[in-house]
């Protein structure tokens, strides 16, 4: 292992859960690491966090180094591949890599912001989510939308999601101005991913998911003290 890289646990099990309707898989692996320290130092010291321009996430973010990536998609690639059936053409290719912090406040939330998010309606998209600091930080809820009952927005249904969801809104009002936490009339919370410190989580882009933010805790721009998470996504094309 290099500097910025991290030892896989080679005694990982994968918990594999199944959610919403159409029970999609769910990989979570506990101890993916054998040691967190270097990355996370690095995190603390070298990253250099800002805000991105082309993304709704409420925080900032900084880039992951080239190794971890490395490490952690070389020791997931086949149960990814295997778990999803990934058709064998399809080669893996990373999209983004970031660690990432929440620093929004509630307050100044967008729309968008407040409200449960999918990361694409593409088939073979996946967020890697690594869980790193020592603390107990808001769970990644998943939610499915009442209107239309969809908790996983594919390429056949996402018009009728977005113009159901336009509906609701132009009938009902904006979302309250706070991070969307729990059920409310438009969504319901039915699961959740707790965050564990050095727990890899994988989930399809298509699931609606949102961070079950504790603004105490979480709305934090150290990252020795914040969600600090290391986030990759990946597309298989």
């Amino acid at each position: 292992m290099n500097d910025l890289g991290i030892q896989i646990n080679r005694n990982i099990k994968l918990e594999i859960m199944t959610v919403g309707v159409d029970k999609t898989p769910v990989i979570v692996i506990d101890n993916f690491a054998i040691d967190t320290h270097d990355i996370i130092a690095h995190a603390c010291s070298h990253a250099e966090f800002k805000a991105l321009d082309n993304t709704y996430y409420p925080g900032i973010r900084a880039p992951l180094p080239k190794d971890y990536i490395i490490n952690v998609l070389q020791a997931i690639y086949q149960d990814i591949c295997h778990i999803y059936n990934i058709p064998q053409p399809l080669q893996l290719k990373p999209q983004e890599a970031y660690f990432s912090l929440i620093t929004t406040a509630a307050t100044k939330l967008s729309l968008l912001q407040r409200m449960p998010h999918f990361d694409t309606s593409r088939p073979f998209y996946f967020a890697v989510l690594h869980y790193l600091n020592n603390d107990n930080h808001g769970n990644t809820g998943l939610f499915r939308h009442k209107p239309t009952g969809l908790d996983k927005i594919e390429a056949h249904n996402v018009e009728t999601y977005l113009t159901s969801a336009q509906r609701f809104i132009d009938d009902n009002g904006e979302s309250p101005q706070t991070y969307c936490i729990r059920s409310n009339e438009h969504f319901e919370l039915y699961q959740q991913i707790a965050y564990k410190p050095n727990r890899l989580v994988i989930y399809p882009g298509q699931l609606l998911h949102s961070i079950i933010v504790s603004p105490e805790k979480d709305i934090d721009p150290n990252p020795k003290t914040g969600r600090l998470t290391a986030n990759i996504f990946i597309e298989f094309k």
